[in-house]
């Protein structure tokens, strides 16, 4: 069964950090583009960052850049993204989608909390 799960996700203070892991089943990442998407309450998705499968390209929203990094272990899983100096504007729902590169074939994963108060 092809399957997309996010993890890391929780509860932390502006300023904090939090790392979440996406991790794909049924499949390898070396052929897919991976991206985290962002869903705050009431609005819209948002892009925030995104990996090529061989992880030599990367590129941020301007939101998060310098403050969020994304990598990934040679196409192999997970995929990861750090997120430093957390803001509550960064409050969302995280979600990891892959995209398959050769027919644009896309897979989502469920989501993650990341909730970021004093």
């Amino acid at each position: 069964e092809v399957q997309l799960v996010e993890s890391g996700g929780g509860m932390v203070q502006p300023g904090g950090s939090l790392r979440l892991s996406c991790s794909a089943s049924g499949f390898t990442f070396s052929m897919y583009d991976v991206s985290w998407v962002r869903q705050a309450p009431g609005k819209g998705p948002e892009w925030v960052s995104s990996i090529n499968g061989g992880g030599r390209t990367t590129s941020f929203a301007d939101s998060v850049n310098r403050r969020f990094t994304i990598s990934i272990d040679n196409g192999k899983n997970p995929v990861s993204l750090q997120m430093n100096s957390l803001k509550p504007e960064d409050t969302a729902v995280y979600y990891c989608k892959a995209r398959r590169v050769r027919n644009g074939l896309e897979y989502w994963g469920q989501g993650t909390q990341v909730t970021v108060s004093p």
